[in-house]
């Protein structure tokens, strides 16, 4: 569970809206992961930057692999996401 309080779409700025519509799909909320970087708009859009140069670049892993490892490390960490 997140010590940061998420922002709910309805209490977003504008920014922060804009940010959930792009990345939160259809219901407009995006992963929890990604909505504790919320609190400030800027570094959601970085946090989605990170999360796509790690996982989405060409790499030895697959990306099923990478998937897996975030999740043991989660898991290790005590990190429900």
């Amino acid at each position: 569970m997140a010590f940061i309080k998420y922002i709910s779409y309805e209490e977003a700025s504008d920014d922060l809206k804009s940010l959930y519509d792009r990345y939160g799909g259809r219901n407009k909320t995006p992963a929890n992961i990604i909505r504790v970087s919320g609190v400030t708009p800027p570094t959601l859009e970085g946090h989605i930057q990170l999360y796509r140069g790690v996982m989405g670049r060409s790499s030895s892993l697959s990306a099923r692999q990478r998937e897996m490892v975030a999740t043991v490390v989660s898991a290790i960490n005590n990190c429900h996401y």
